[in-house]
């Protein structure tokens, strides 16, 4: 592979690391306008079946699609490059903090450098629902399967369940259009490590671990708090942590090796927790194109892609109820969905960048 692929894959990656604030719906957003509308790297319907595909295994979502992005692009060097340079930033900023902690006691103050940050991320993400949504929408049996989704969702029903259930149900309808269809099956592997006691925990978290922030809490819960490693005090600062910097919200694992040992702890369960997620992408990215030219994998996964699309809304409503909660928010929604709409060829960087400082200047009134 071209080593100037390498470069620029490793570019893209850490620049998104640096700025993608706002958890997976945000990073897959960006990503979306980075490598599928500005660069090009694959089309919009391959990269709406990598984020079904995404959805349905363990691990971080969006650090995933950054490896499958790499992938496409600069095959498995691309995608340990593209995976490490998502994560690198978020990494280094949270041992920063994590030293801190262990120092001091307590987080540093960042809410005002943030605070603008979260409206505009809404904004970005609608920005990517919309172009998304156009490509899965093929048909008004697709639209009718992703308002169930959303519905479900809006309810209360879990994503990765109501994933499956949307893509079990599109195979059942294209099964009864067309019964002789085959079914395809993917492999999927996992893979077992020997370590230290703090990687195995993280693999084993990082292997398992579905949804959002608040199941990674309860599995870090039971793994570090209710066998004494951790106070539930210090996992609520480390999943905080994780919340407030860019990039994947597992770097909470980068803040917790810390506080178990040192920069080598972090380092261990930093490796522990996204390994496995190399692994899944490194399996499933190369057979993608085969199960897609399978009718009856295709039929799945234009019902899984169409419910992706479907949570992602769901989870830009509830982002909506938590941050705008004042003139001030509301505010810099507007204004992000104004310029994210009617500037297109602006870098989310950008707007991500300026609602900051909008946020900053806003809260001194």
């Amino acid at each position: 592979m071209k080593q100037n692929h390498l470069k620029e894959i490793a570019s893209v990656f850490f620049k998104l690391g640096s700025i993608a604030f706002g958890g997976p719906a945000a990073h897959i957003a960006m990503m979306d306008d980075e490598i599928v509308k500005k660069r090009k790297w694959i089309t919009s319907q391959h990269f709406l079946d990598l984020i079904g595909a995404t959805n349905l295994i363990p691990g971080p979502n969006s650090t995933e699609m950054t490896m499958h992005c790499g992938h496409e692009r600069g095959g498995i060097k691309g995608m340990f490059v593209a995976g490490i340079s998502f994560i690198f930033p978020a990494v280094v900023i949270t041992m920063l903090f994590a030293w801190m902690y262990a120092e001091y006691g307590q987080l540093p103050e960042v809410e005002p450098f943030i605070y603008g940050i979260k409206p505009a991320v809404i904004a970005i993400i609608l920005s990517a629902v919309y172009r998304l949504g156009k490509k899965a929408l093929k048909t008004t049996t697709l639209g009718i399967l992703g308002s169930i989704t959303l519905i479900a969702c809006l309810f209360g029903f879990h994503e990765i369940l109501a994933l499956f259930s949307c893509g079990l149900l599109g195979l059942a309808l294209f099964l009864v259009k067309k019964p002789t269809s085959s079914l395809g099956i993917a492999p999927f592997l996992l893979i077992n490590l020997s370590s230290l006691k703090t990687f195995l925990i993280f693999c084993k978290v990082g292997a398992l671990l579905y949804g959002s922030g608040y199941v990674l809490f309860a599995f870090l819960d039971a793994e570090l708090v209710a066998t004494g490693l951790l106070t539930r005090q210090e996992l609520i600062d480390a999943v905080a942590v994780g919340q407030f910097t860019p990039g994947p919200v597992l770097s909470t694992a980068t803040f917790i090796g810390w506080q178990l040992n040192g920069f080598w702890g972090a380092l261990a369960a930093t490796i522990g927790i996204f390994l496995p997620s190399f692994v899944f992408v490194a399996i499933l990215n190369p057979i993608m194109p085969k199960l897609r030219k399978s009718k009856s994998i295709a039929a799945f996964l234009d019902a899984v892609n169409i419910g992706a699309v479907a949570v992602i809304i769901a989870v830009c409503v509830e982002m909506g109820k938590d941050t705008l909660v004042d003139w001030r928010t509301t505010t810099i929604a507007i204004v992000s969905l104004i310029i994210v709409f009617g500037f297109k060829k602006l870098n989310s960087a950008f707007i991500v960048l300026g609602a900051s400082f909008l946020g900053f200047i806003l809260t001194l009134f």
